[in-house]
């Protein structure tokens, strides 16, 4: 059994990459969802839901399952400890005061991917976010919220920013619409400084920033905000989130992953690098 990155691996994308190996052993020892149900003396739905990784997987569990499944005692002591590692809270477990549940599923997926390419169309996207930028989206967005809270959210972002410094760091790729550069966030003051941070980023090897211009007109990705994610691990399926008003959806199946992706490469094509840059250069003088 190869070991996950528990370097890297967020917790529910461990805990994803066991469910999927759980799965592939039960098939391969020819056990059905009921044989698997009957060792562990629990319904065939819990048995799914831990091969998809909707619950925990107890190391007890796990140990039980892959005895039935005729597992060798090393596999058996390697498994046990990777859903050990899964079952521990992530480091943003502490600001779960701050942050909805839903959210922590898309820290992990962050934190976990190989490549992430997201499309913006309001604001800059949350990883490139300066300090004062992110402080005033979030008080747009929670008019009610203490101060407290507002801090605490904007303290989760810059956290969560810290991926892009680490030494095996994703690739980024963003794509934004103009819109989000004349969309006053914060007074000019902000505006320039959050110009300022995209044209130093533009220049990471690991971070690719396209801006698509009023002039493309109507194009294809004229639609909500998305994050593609990409996995090195083989047992992973790539994901897309995407965040409505009042909801938001994780997608894998492969028809849906596949136009959000084909969506996001023909924006691209819309502008260049040079472009993009000269726009933001433009952009930043007008904020002066």
């Amino acid at each position: 059994m190869s070991e996950a990155r528990s370097s890297t691996s967020a917790p529910t994308v461990l805990r994803m990459i066991l469910g999927r190996r759980l799965q592939e052993k039960r098939l391969g020892a020819g056990a059905s969802l009921e044989d698997a149900a009957k060792a562990l003396r629990v319904t065939t739905l819990t048995i799914r839901r831990l091969e998809k990784a909707e619950v925990a997987l107890k190391p007890l569990y796990a140990e039980k399952l892959l005895e039935t499944f005729g597992s060798d005692r090393q596999e058996i002591d390697e498994f046990v400890d990777l859903a050990e590692q899964a079952n521990k809270p992530g480091w943003w477990h502490s600001y779960r005061d701050a942050v909805p549940n839903w959210f922590t599923a898309y820290v992990s997926l962050e934190a976990g991917a190989r490549t992430l390419r997201t499309y913006e169309p309001q604001y800059v996207t949350g990883l490139l976010q300066t300090p004062d930028y992110a402080h005033a989206v979030l008080r747009g967005g929670l008019p009610n919220g203490s101060e407290e809270e507002i801090a605490r959210r904007v303290e989760l972002r810059l956290r969560r920013q810290s991926l892009l410094d680490r030494e095996n760091a994703p690739t980024l790729w963003v794509v934004m619409e103009e819109a989000v550069l004349h969309r006053v966030v914060g007074g000019p003051h902000v505006m320039r400084e959050q110009l300022e941070r995209l044209l130093d980023v533009s220049e990471l090897a690991h971070v690719s920033l396209d801006i698509v211009p009023f002039t493309t007109g109507a194009h294809v990705g004229a639609c909500a905000p998305f994050t593609y994610f990409r996995f090195e691990e083989p047992e992973l399926p790539d994901i897309v989130y995407s965040e409505l008003l009042c909801a938001s959806v994780y997608l894998d199946q492969r028809a849906d992953v596949v136009s959000h992706l084909e969506a996001h490469s023909r924006m691209a094509l819309l502008t260049s690098s040079a472009d993009s840059k000269a726009l933001l250069n433009r952009m930043r003088k007008e904020y002066s």
